[in-house]
């Protein structure tokens, strides 16, 4: 049997083919359950994301074939338009792959948390779906137990690494609590759109998004329950901001020494913390001398950033000494399964064993022979019959020089 995992991600595939090998929610129950059924993979789940599409199964054969023309069909492309993209592992690689997956260690964004959240989505449908069995289960919660343990023995997650969220942390650590303050954030690309779902996750109590196209700021304010104003309405709203984050693509200042003062006054000299992620910037340099102002460029949060990331690489290196540990464990664990059906067995062998000489027992004590008596039989009786058939084995081992089985004999019933 073999454990195989075949997939595509951001470093192998460019989007126009991952887009194609994704696999949405509403389609993973009747998908899996037809992968399951392709020939010789008796187990099957699926981990789809933006990033990555990565196929994990239990098979009775290491030959990939069954499961890339099972893909082909099921997405309706031709093999060689995806097959020169995929990477595929097998055992003892495959686990170690799941558990850097889960780790955050083979992300786009080193150590980013979410995946280990998408880990557990595919374990979930596949789950429900009916597609696990004892090998893909037990993998996935060990997957889950080595991600905790890296979490929870290094810093790989401790310190962001984008400038966003290194901007929300750090309103954090100036404000005791965010759900008082209200953020204006001016502009409405990606790195702003990543700003506001940062401060909504932790709490913000409320968002202002500021932009030249009002239309743009309202789809944005909209997913986070905000306020849509225009730039030309920045002045009338500055002062209710605790929190301003700019990232525009203007060549001049949006906010200048005079009006931000302004704003202060209002304010009643309440702190301002502003934070400048445009080149050129948006927030006038000379806006730091103002007096309850806190303004960090792009620049100083980049510096955070790389130190940030500096980090991170040293703790994916405990982390990749834990993996090493964490799949050893779980070899093991495979490797123990081939002993089960001799230990069920040989205890299936040894009850049956013990029942017949009870039974007699029970005979012999209800023919009024004396208990200890009986007892006495019980023990003399179930102990030549438990060794009965090892001591012969071994005498035959004996007379043909298998030492060897002698040898493992006196391991297994730790013969001094």
């Amino acid at each position: 049997m073999t454990l195989l995992a075949v997939g595509i991600n951001y470093n192998t595939a460019p989007v126009a083919v991952r887009e194609r090998l994704a696999f949405p929610a509403d389609v993973l129950d009747i998908t899996l359950k037809n992968l399951r059924n392709v020939r010789d993979i008796s187990e099957a789940a699926i981990l789809s994301t933006c990033n990555r599409t990565e196929f994990y199964c239990h098979t009775s054969s290491d030959d990939q074939a069954a499961l890339i023309n099972w893909i082909a069909d099921t997405k309706i492309i031709k093999p060689a338009e995806f097959t020169p993209y995929l990477y595929s592992f097998k055992d003892s690689q495959s686990i170690r792959h799941m558990f850097r997956v889960a780790c955050g260690l083979d992300s786009m964004i080193l150590g980013e948390p979410q995946i280990l959240g998408q880990m557990k989505t595919a374990y979930h449908a596949a789950n429900q779906a009916g597609t696990l069995g004892r090998n893909l289960s037990k993998l996935f919660h060990h997957t889950f137990s080595a991600a905790k343990k890296v979490r929870t023995d290094t810093a790989i997650g401790s310190s962001p690494v984008s400038v966003a969220f290194a901007a929300v942390q750090l309103a954090q650590q100036i404000f005791d609590k965010l759900s008082d303050q209200t953020a204006l954030l001016i502009g409405a690309g990606e790195t702003i759109e990543l700003t506001a779902r940062h401060l909504y996750q932790h709490g913000i109590g409320r968002i202002i998004i500021a932009n030249r196209t009002y239309d743009k700021a309202h789809a944005l304010a909209t997913q986070f329950n905000g306020y849509a104003i225009a730039l030309n309405e920045i002045p009338n709203h500055l002062a209710e901001a605790d929190i301003v984050v700019s990232s525009t693509a203007s060549q001049l200042p949006i906010l200048g020494k005079g009006r931000v003062e302004s704003a202060i006054k209002k304010r009643k000299h309440k702190p301002m913390f502003m934070v400048d992620l445009a080149v050129p910037r948006d927030i006038e340099a000379e806006v730091a001398q103002l007096p309850d102002v806190y303004l960090y460029t792009i620049d100083d949060l980049q510096n955070a950033v790389n130190q940030n990331m500096d980090t991170r690489r040293r703790a994916a290196e405990q982390a990749e000494e834990i993996i090493d540990t964490q799949v050893e464990h779980f070899l093991s664990w495979l490797r123990s399964q081939g002993a089960q059906e001799t230990i069920r067995d040989f205890r299936t062998q040894a009850e049956i064993t013990r029942d017949e000489v009870l039974q007699k027992a029970l005979v012999q004590l209800n023919n009024g022979t004396s208990a200890d008596e009986v007892l006495q039989r019980l023990a003399h009786t179930l102990t030549n019959k438990l060794i009965h058939t090892p001591c012969v084995q071994l005498r035959d081992a004996g007379a043909n020089d298998r030492h060897d089985l002698i040898a493992a004999s006196r391991e297994i019933f730790k013969l001094r």
